[in-house]
Order: C-alpha cells, then sequence, then structure tokens
C-alpha cells in the first residue's frame, strides 16, 4: 500500500445487485478483495459507477462499512442531493475508518453559483477534518472547480489534499498548470480511463481512478506502470503506453458516456462475474446493439493484448 491513498491504481467500483435488485454487498467486498490482491492500492465506493443515485444513504454508508471491515482500503464518495447528507456520508466514512473521500460539487441547486459550491465543500471537509479528500471535478456536474477556490479551500482544509480530473486533455493541463503544479504536497489523479497517457506523462498525475479496471485489472495496471516509466523519460516504455492506451481506446471511452455502469458492468458478466448482470432499474439495460460492440470490442482488445505480450517476449 502507499502512504499518499490517493496514488496508485484506483478502481471505481460498482455495486452488484441481487434478483430482488437489492445491493450484494457481499459480492462487492469479494471483488474490492481481488482487485487489491490484482495490485489495486484502493477502491472508491460509492462514486457514479457505485450507481450513488440509485442507493439509499443506510445502503451506502453499510458498502463503506463492509469493504472496511474486510481490510479493503476505501475512498468514500459524497454526492447526495443536498450538502447536510452529503456530509452526513463523510462524517460516517471517517468514523469507520475509510482512508479517504471523493468530493463532487453541490448538484441539482444553485450549481452554477461559487459561494454555493465553497459552502457544500465546507460542510463535507468539515464533517471529516483530517481525513484526506480529493475535490472531483467534471463538467457534467455543471461546475468545473477552478484555481480560486481550491486554494481558497485549502488554506482552511489542509486534508485537502489533491485533485480528481474526469474533464479531458485541456481540463487535465488546466489542472496540472494552476493547481497540482503549485505544489509536491497536492495530488493530481487521472478520473477517466482516456486520458491516462497524458495524465500521468504530461501533466504529473500520480493516481488513476478506473472503470475498465474493474473488467481488466492485469492490463490496466500495465498501463499505469507503463505510463509511469515514460513519465520518467523512458522511451520504450513511453512507446509501448501508447500503443496499450491506443488499444484500450474503445473500452476506455465506455466510461465517459451515460451508460458506462451498464456497459461495465454487462463486461464484467463477460468475464465471468455474473453478480454484475442486474440492475437496481429493471428498465436499464444495454440494446442489443451496444452489447454486441461492447462484446467485439472486449474480444478485440483480449486478442490484440495477448499477441502483443507474446511478441514482447
Amino acid at each position: 500500500m502507499t502512504s499518499n491513498i490517493f496514488t496508485g491504481t484506483i478502481p471505481a467500483l460498482m455495486t452488484p445487485c441481487r434478483a430482488d435488485r437489492s445491493p450484494d454487498f457481499k459480492a462487492l467486498v469479494t471483488k474490492g478483495r481481488e482487485l487489491i490482491q490484482a495490485g489495486m492500492s484502493a477502491v472508491v465506493y460509492c462514486g457514479s459507477m457505485g450507481d450513488w443515485p440509485l442507493l439509499t444513504d443506510e445502503q451506502r454508508m453499510e458498502g463503506v462499512e463492509r469493504l472496511v471491515e474486510a481490510g479493503i482500503p476505501v475512498i468514500a464518495g459524497t454526492g447526495a442531493q443536498n450538502s447536510q447528507r452529503a456530509a452526513a456520508l463523510a462524517g460516517h466514512a471517517k468514523r469507520v475508518g475509510a482512508k479517504g473521500l471523493m468530493i463532487i460539487p453541490r448538484v441539482l441547486s444553485r450549481g452554477s453559483s461559487i459561494a454555493a459550491q465553497q459552502a457544500h465543500f465546507s460542510a463535507i471537509l468539515d464533517a471529516a477534518v483530517d481525513l484526506p479528500s480529493v475535490i472531483y471535478n467534471s463538467p457534467h456536474y455543471g461546475f468545473e472547480t477552478r484555481a480560486d477556490l481550491f486554494f481558497q479551500l485549502r488554506a482552511k482544509y489542509r486534508h485537502l489534499i489533491g485533485f480528481k480530473e474526469f474533464g479531458g486533455a485541456k481540463s487535465l493541463s488546466y489542472a496540472a498548470e494552476h493547481i497540482t503544479g503549485q505544489s509536491p504536497d497536492i495530488t493530481l489523479m487521472v478520473g477517466v480511463d482516456t486520458q491516462v497517457f497524458h495524465g500521468f506523462v504530461n501533466c504529473g498525475a500520480r493516481g488513476a481512478i478506473t472503470g475498465i479496471g474493474n473488467v481488466l485489472p492485469k492490463e490496466v495496471l500495465h498501463l499505469v506502470s507503463l505510463c509511469e516509466s515514460a513519465a520518467k523519460g523512458d522511451a520504450e516504455a513511453r512507446r509501448r503506453a501508447l500503443e496499450l492506451d491506443g488499444a484500450l481506446a474503445i473500452l476506455s471511452s465506455f466510461d465517459e458516456g451515460v451508460d458506462l455502469v451498464l456497459y461495465y458492468k454487462h463486461l464484467m458478466t463477460l468475464e465471468g462475474n455474473p453478480e454484475y448482470a442486474m440492475h437496481f432499474n429493471a428498465s436499464d439495460a444495454l440494446s442489443a446493439s451496444q452489447k454486441h460492440y461492447a462484446e467485439t470490442q472486449l474480444k478485440a482488445f483480449k486478442a490484440w493484448y495477448a499477441g502483443w505480450r507474446q511478441a514482447e517476449r
């Protein structure tokens, strides 16, 4: 394990679903253990990948508790309908032994108000003082946290130690230039699978939160390792990282769309995890053509990767 919970490769766990469409926490813990044993440094629960809007606060808290009790290093998501609920989730995460917080902006009301967002972030950070935290920046939430707000918060909350960027290459470059570049104590995390190479090699990222890494942990860990070496100037690692990143591009792109959980759960079932076949909403399903596309892409990537690795030897 690393001393900074926000370094390394960290899968955003999905929530397995029982036949009655309730969370399967036993399966959640089993998958968390498997991913840590595969080499992941921690797990995130419950972010967008964990279907946080579809779970009750009590269910989310139980998931965090179960993972902590199993000895799995957990970063808890704090997405919620209001700041009070988000703060309650943060306080609970600290009490039960989570290792970090991932804090998204206020959603649904006054989302574009900087003052409202500052109050929202502050309420969550106040509720879990000293628990290492990152702000999760994503244009999909309707608010982009800029450097001035980040450093206003950090001046008061020293446990705000990093920035997870879900935007594209331009957003990552902004974060590196104006936020994490200001101090070696601030960690940049790549928050979208399509930007792993750019984040590590060009922007100095030290961690990646991954969706496709749930499905292909070995391959994603390999990519991050190559990117880390490339960032240090290894030309061969850079070449191979670009090759692997390109081969993963379509599977990684599912992370950017509204059906990301549906895609990755389907890929998980293809990889022998039947507990991911169900969704909390019965109407949530990929179309037949989407399933075919995902299956074709997974098969093509696995064939390519096997040949690529063989050629390396």
